[in-house]
């Protein structure tokens, strides 16, 4: 329940005329003293029985205290009849895109070929709930208007709406040329040409439907013409079996290039591959040779993605990412962060938005990245709010802004009139009165050229069709779908077709495709803005020079390192080195002196190791001018620290080698508490060395004077004592004569030891043989005793019977008695503990066993 003290969030807002608001939570008494509702409270509108909502149907409270989508009002409009909105054996156009008829809505009628209309070609919704005009009615026509030839039928299939709804645009252009052909006397001049069609809606198992009823239902058809490729597919496979010829004006795919599965298939849109050559020349142009891919898992862009890697492979340019989705880019699109930023992007206007929405998610625009994509989507398709995304419309202008589309070339941009004697833009501004509403928002527009053009194309070749057939005594109206002569006679005619359309010159190649130039456009500030064109058959790029980059230059296509050298001061450089060689002499007297005093019991053995090794000071010394020169010799070059290389470029810091300024051990062994331990080291050094990166006259002086006096701190504390001691002291010549005076009896004595060693290893050998044999024997008797107590246990059987019930031992109280069998080995010990007899005569562990 909401409190009527309420005083934040969004002011309560009147309803619409001839309408109402539901509050949740709220009863009528409530609503008239709440002023303000809580965020996130929803509100939804409701009309009266006979009007519709027209706008949004719900509003949400926000956090700023507004609600969702103020900028369009909500209205209550009174309904007309929707009997008005279907038509038998005709078509209904609404001009409004309303679930319903509200007021405002006006509707135009076409009738089938074969059919006439009887009644008004257009009817408007009043406010009074109304039609302007009664619904028309299409009646059979028996016999062609007066100056008609015989009627030829062409079957086509147009996609109203679905992925690609390009019949909104391409059937009003093929009536126009319908329209053009039928009043032209020197094209087909005893014969009409008429249309039968139907909604596939892009779906091929809605278009089976509609291809059975046109093949078995009459009149034939001399032609089939479809839209969509993957309806032209199934439409083209199938076309064969009744020899029919299959003319496509927007099927794009390149499969469909496949003459021994699609033998009679010819399109006057070009295939989807046309796109590649043009791109990989603008690779080429740019400098660019790693890209990578995104598509969506269709037929037409997997077929056309597989062509693209093969030109580039020809090209020497390297695919190094290829991603692909089918309905949900999230992931496949945060994977391009593995350092993609050419990247080539081949799906439906649908798929694009949702993939733009997950490129801006992940920072995939700007000054870094360039996206490549397909150019047939409607001028504003990031614009379109779209409930399957959830980015804004800045967001998404954000993420799109920069990208590069190419598209086939299909408007003329020569202002020359076609074979119906129109131009490019006669048509254009023909075509807009004829649909009536915004091209931006019509499905196909782009195509509609093509379209047109396909009828011109068809007509053409059917005129030069019945002049062959006249030499072989046939007719056009002879064609029925067993007759292989005419089909291959259209199919000769349509091959060899060439002539000027509103979309360019039309011909097709031997797939039966068109070839065309190809438009390259980039969105600039959300507008495209042509930037060149590709001829494919001359190869020749026409160019405007008006790229716009967001970062000022084409963008690298990979991360690329560039070394940077920072140099030196000379006289730092050469101040260390005198340091450092005067560390490299001082190193060499030690270890001379080490070497020569390596048996004064003061110096030690240990020292005849020192610092020459692991690495010795010395070493660690002179390695310190290296550090200021490059590895060619070419100068004051800072780039090594320690024992790591420093990276200038790409903020990469140098490697530190953390046991550089430890004392070195001798022989084995650390130094006692001379020197901090290493790990100290590392936390004085390590830090100071990263502050000082970025000036490397103070980097290369801390480093280097450090290295350089703990050396010398090293060498003094361990040398000069013990130089001092001997030459002071006059230890070093008398040492020297003791150590000759007892080296004649250090002989000797050793000898001596050696002597007495290997005659008590004599004297233990003959103990551990005796030994051996004793235990032999023992294990002999214990053998030949068990083998005896066996023997006997059965005849002793009675006896102990008896002993136990008539004699019972005096030790009863405490137990049982043990039983001695064996008096010789009692007497044994007992004649041991007495006479302490050696181990020849009675051996006390034999019978302390036995007795056990």
């Amino acid at each position: 329940m909401i409190s009527p003290l309420l005083s934040s969030g969004c002011e309560i807002i009147h309803p619409p005329r001839d309408g109402g608001i539901r509050y949740r939570g709220l009863t009528p008494d409530q609503v008239q003293t709440v002023r303000f509702l809580p965020f996130d409270y929803e509100i939804e509108y409701v009309c009266r029985p006979d009007r519709e909502i027209v706008g949004p149907k719900v509003r949400k409270c926000l956090p700023n205290g507004t609600w969702t989508d103020m900028g369009h009002p909500s209205r209550c409009l009174r309904t007309c009849p929707r009997i008005h909105l279907s038509l038998e054996n005709g078509e209904v156009l609404p001009r409004a895109m309303e679930r319903v008829p509200v007021e405002g809505t006006w509707v135009e009628y076409r009738c089938n070929s074969g059919f006439r209309l009887v009644g008004s070609i257009r009817s408007n919704c009043t406010k009074l709930g109304r039609w302007t005009l009664p619904k028309p009615v299409c009646e059979r026509e028996s016999l062609p208007p007066a100056g008609w030839g015989k009627a030829l039928h062409i079957g086509a299939l147009f996609p109203m709406s679905g992925g690609w709804p390009g019949g909104q645009a391409c059937l009003p252009a093929v009536r126009m040329a319908l329209e053009d052909v039928n009043n032209r006397r020197d094209i087909l001049p005893d014969y009409e040409l008429r249309l039968i069609h139907h909604d596939s809606q892009c779906e091929p198992g809605q278009a089976t439907k509609y291809l059975y009823e046109l093949l078995y239902n009459d009149p034939i058809k001399i032609i089939l013409m479809p839209g969509c490729s993957s309806v032209s597919t199934l439409v083209a496979e199938a076309a064969r079996m009744w020899n029919l010829i299959v003319l496509s004006y927007g099927s794009s795919s390149p499969a469909l290039s496949n003459r021994q599965r699609f033998p009679t298939f010819f399109r006057t849109h070009p295939s989807a591959t046309l796109h590649n050559p043009t791109r990989v020349q603008l690779f080429k142009k740019w400098g660019w040779t790693k890209i990578a891919t995104i598509q969506q898992t269709t037929e037409v862009f997997t077929s056309t993605l597989d062509d693209l890697e093969e030109r580039v492979k020809e090209a020497g340019i390297e695919i190094t990412f290829r991603q692909s989705f089918f309905s949900d880019p999230a992931v496949p699109v945060k994977n391009l962060k593995q350092d993609a930023r050419i990247i080539v992007g081949l799906f439906y206007e649908t798929e694009a938005r949702k993939v733009f929405c997950e490129v801006f998610k992940a920072e995939l625009f700007g000054k870094k990245y360039v996206w490549f994509l397909i150019g047939w989507y409607a001028d504003n398709w990031f614009r379109v709010k779209d409930p399957a995304i959830n980015c804004t419309e800045d967001q998404m202008k954000q993420a799109v802004e920069g990208h590069i589309t190419t598209e086939i070339v299909m408007l003329n941009p020569e202002n020359t009139r076609s074979i119906s004697n129109m131009t490019s833009q006669e048509f254009i501004e023909k075509l807009k009165k004829r649909v009536g509403r915004n091209p931006e928002e019509t499905g196909g527009f782009q195509e509609a050229p093509l379209a047109y053009d396909a009828i011109w194309a068809l007509a053409l070749a059917l005129n030069k069709t019945s002049t062959e057939l006249v030499k072989k005594g046939l007719r056009l109206e002879d064609f029925n779908y067993n007759n292989r002569t005419i089909t291959d006679e259209i199919y000769r005619a349509l091959n060899s077709s060439a002539f000027e359309g509103v979309s360019g010159h039309v011909v097709f190649d031997a797939s039966g495709s068109r070839m065309a130039w190809t438009l390259i456009e980039q969105l600039q500030n959300s507008t495209y803005k042509k930037i060149g064109y590709y001829d494919t058959t001359k190869d020749n790029l026409s160019w405007y020079n008006n790229v716009k980059w967001i970062g000022g230059s084409p963008p690298a296509d990979y991360t690329k390192v560039i070394p940077t050298f920072r140099f030196l001061s000379q006289k730092l450089f050469i101040s260390v080195s005198v340091l450092s060689s005067l560390g490299i002499l001082l190193a060499i007297i030690c270890l001379a002196f080490n070497i020569y005093n390596g048996h004064v019991r003061c110096v030690g053995t240990p020292l005849g190791v020192g610092c020459h090794g692991c690495p010795g000071l010395s070493t660690r010394v002179a390695a310190d001018p290296p550090f200021g020169l490059d590895g060619r010799g070419k100068g004051m070059m800072w780039l090594v620290v320690w024992e790591g290389e420093l990276c200038c470029a790409g903020g990469t810091r140098p490697a530190l080698c953390c046991h550089c300024l430890m004392p070195c051990p001798l022989g084995g062994q650390q130094l006692p508490s001379l020197f901090p331990p290493p790990q100290v080291l590392c936390l004085i050094t390590a830090p100071v060395t990263m502050i000082l990166n970025s000036q490397q006259d103070a980097a290369f002086a801390f480093a280097s004077l450090a290295v350089i006096f703990s050396s010398y701190i090293t060498l003094v504390v361990l040398f000069v004592p013990k130089m001092r001691r001997l030459i002071t002291r006059g230890e070093w010549q008398s040492e020297q004569q003791d150590t000759m005076k007892t080296g004649s009896s250090t002989n000797n004595n050793e000898e001596e030891k050696s002597r007495l060693l290997e005659k008590e290893n004599r004297e233990l050998q003959t103990i551990i043989s005796e030994k051996e044999e004793r235990v032999s024997e023992l294990r002999q008797q214990l053998k030949d005793r068990q083998q005896l107590r066996s023997r006997r246990r059965s005849s002793n059987c009675a006896a102990d019977n008896h002993f136990s019930t008539s004699s019972p031992p005096a030790s009863a109280a405490t137990g049982p008695a043990l039983y001695q069998p064996s008096l010789p080995l009692v007497r044994c010990l007992v004649s041991e503990q007495a006479d302490k007899l050696g181990r020849n005569n009675c051996d006390g562990s034999r019978v302390h066993l036995l007795y056990k």
